[in-house]
């Protein structure tokens, strides 16, 4: 599923292709999306901005609508000119002023894409955590978010609502780099050991957005390139290679139905 480095990604080419163009024909080839959308459309509306609020993607419109976005597991959002040849598994166009439209594509159909009012947007912002680039996001904030939970810290920051954005391949990532065994009780670390995983969400973030995001199966930016940051990982999906640090075998274990990655020597409970 794509994570914060890959929304963040296609959000900015978004951003910078349709800023200010607006919205002039809805075309929709699902009826799971026909059903969201409906009669809510966005025609003939202008597109003031493109933000990112977790995994999601919303085109604030300058009819006070905001149309969101997820990817889900295997969605795309990429722009095209309206002439270009079609794209696999496309679920609906929005056509643009000067020929751009943007496609929403997705071979699993667990994407979804629905027009909001003001009052809904700001009810689903509120239910999202932090924002990890956010000036929000320190070692306090953190800490009194974690504080009393006895779920493992791996299901902790997968968890939506505490951290907006991070997913499992970052989350694997960032424990390695924190040094913290992603078994460890959330709500049992101390200032030292937060502070650490803040520095390393942050860190490996940056690396990912750096890179264009990670690609392993369908994810693509908004021009249908694939991420790169899959060579830099190291513990994700690397079950049995060296640690990078200290050349012990990484292992696998589910930790809250999802498999994580890590050092036995390097994160030691």
């Amino acid at each position: 599923m794509p994570e914060l480095p890959e929304v963040e990604t296609v959000a900015r080419r978004l951003r910078e292709t349709t800023r200010g163009l607006a919205i002039r024909a809805v075309e929709v080839f699902d009826p799971k999306l026909d059903h969201l959308l409906g009669e809510q459309s966005p025609l003939d509306a202008g597109i003031l901005d493109v933000v990112r609020r977790g995994k999601f993607l919303a085109l604030l419109l300058d009819d006070d609508r905001v149309l969101v976005m997820h990817m889900m597991m295997s969605g795309r959002i990429l722009v095209r000119r309206v002439d270009d040849p079609p794209d696999k598994y496309l679920r609906a166009a929005f056509t643009l002023d000067g020929q751009t439209q943007i496609r929403f594509c997705d071979p699993r159909r667990f994407g979804t894409a629905r027009v909001i009012g003001p009052d809904d947007y700001k009810g689903f912002q509120s239910r999202l955590g932090i924002e990890p680039f956010s000036r929000h996001f320190t070692t306090r904030n953190l800490t009194r978010r974690l504080e009393g939970r006895t779920v493992a810290i791996k299901t902790a920051l997968l968890n939506q609502s505490i951290l907006a954005g991070v997913g499992n391949i970052y989350a694997d990532e960032a424990l390695w780099r924190a040094r913290l065994s992603p078994l460890l009780p959330a709500g049992k670390l101390d200032h030292r050991q937060v502070a650490s995983l803040v520095r390393a969400v942050r860190r490996v973030l940056r690396d990912g957005l750096k890179a264009g995001g990670t690609t392993f199966g369908s994810y693509a930016d908004a021009d249908g390139r694939p991420g790169e940051n899959q060579q830099n990982l190291n513990v994700f999906r690397r079950t049995g290679r060296p640690c990078p640090r200290c050349r012990t075998a990484i292992e696998s274990e589910v930790i809250g139905s999802r498999t994580s990655h890590f050092c036995p020597r390097c994160q030691r409970r």
